[in-house]
């Protein structure tokens, strides 16, 4: 069984012809409803506390968010964004307590984090919730942890939070050149990257993917949280990438193979198949049958 932490107010916003709409995550929870394949318990988060986000990010930061004109081009500002951001990081946290006693958690929220940097809303992200949640686990004296992100975007902030912390570690497999111009080599001493040219064939894709996860397992991660993106999906349209719908089920039976705990956080993913790629994805890390 799969715990899925969503909130129905995460889709209570928009920003017109953005391509991080409500419709990612409604669309997904009615898939998830109907299906039978994967056995699912539905959750709901709460707000995170300042604690938890300020050692990730700095309280300027928190203040920036609350300030109403727009972080970048492609991140608007939205009346209440940090309220609906804390909700997301609470998905994190709350995934986190819950993984720590052995149960399996995708959190299916929005807005997504892994461009946030300490100091910096870009990329559709306002709170790094990976970040926010690597750094809760330390806290709570979890020997090791890692990121794993298969987002075809490179999640910059993540690495830029967590370089060269004690017991973290993180890891991308990415394409480049893409979205945010990151990731081309290794940083510090703990973050890792395999940058992808785009329209590697899928076959290559897969091998790098195996690649990086080896290498994280060699390094015996307490816990892993995962950086879920599904925006290498061929028909994406912000990326340029080749994978189908099998390999997502695909790579989520390599991550349960790992037989690691794993906490679980939508990243990105734009096409009108996520609510099917995110599916495949859960019945691979649940160990059922392909989609």
């Amino acid at each position: 069984m799969v715990n899925v932490i969503t909130d129905p107010d995460c889709t209570g916003y928009a920003h017109p012809g953005h391509p991080e709409r409500p419709e990612r995550i409604s669309r997904t929870i009615a898939l998830l409803r109907k299906q039978s394949a994967v056995d699912i318990s539905w959750l709901s988060p709460d707000a995170c506390p300042d604690e938890a986000i300020l050692r990730a990010h700095i309280s300027d930061h928190i203040a920036r968010l609350q300030m109403p004109r727009d972080f970048d081009s492609d991140t608007p500002y939205v009346d209440g964004i940090l309220d609906r951001a804390r909700v997301s990081v609470g998905a994190a946290i709350k995934g986190l307590e819950l993984v720590l006693h052995g149960q399996s958690v995708f959190s299916l929220m929005r807005p997504p984090g892994h461009h946030a940097t300490k100091a910096r809303a870009m990329g559709f992200c306002y709170l790094n919730n990976a970040a926010i949640a690597a750094l809760a686990a330390l806290a709570r004296g979890v020997r090791r942890v890692a990121v794993f992100d298969f987002d075809v975007h490179h999640g910059n902030g993540t690495e830029a939070i967590l370089v060269d912390v004690p017991g973290a570690a993180f890891f991308s497999v990415h394409q480049f050149p893409c979205y945010p111009g990151t990731g081309t080599r290794n940083v510090g001493s703990n973050c890792f990257n395999y940058p992808v040219p785009p329209k590697t064939q899928r076959s290559e894709y897969r091998h790098i993917l195996l690649d990086a996860l080896e290498h994280m397992g060699k390094l015996d991660p307490a816990l892993v949280i995962v950086s879920a993106g599904f925006d290498a999906f061929v028909h994406d349209p912000l990326g340029q990438q080749m994978l189908e719908l099998e390999d997502y089920h695909w790579l989520g039976s390599r991550m349960k193979a790992l037989s690691l705990p794993a906490l679980h956080l939508l990243e990105g993913g734009y096409s009108e198949q996520l609510p099917e790629l995110i599916h495949a994805y859960l019945a691979g890390t649940n160990g059922a049958g392909a989609a």
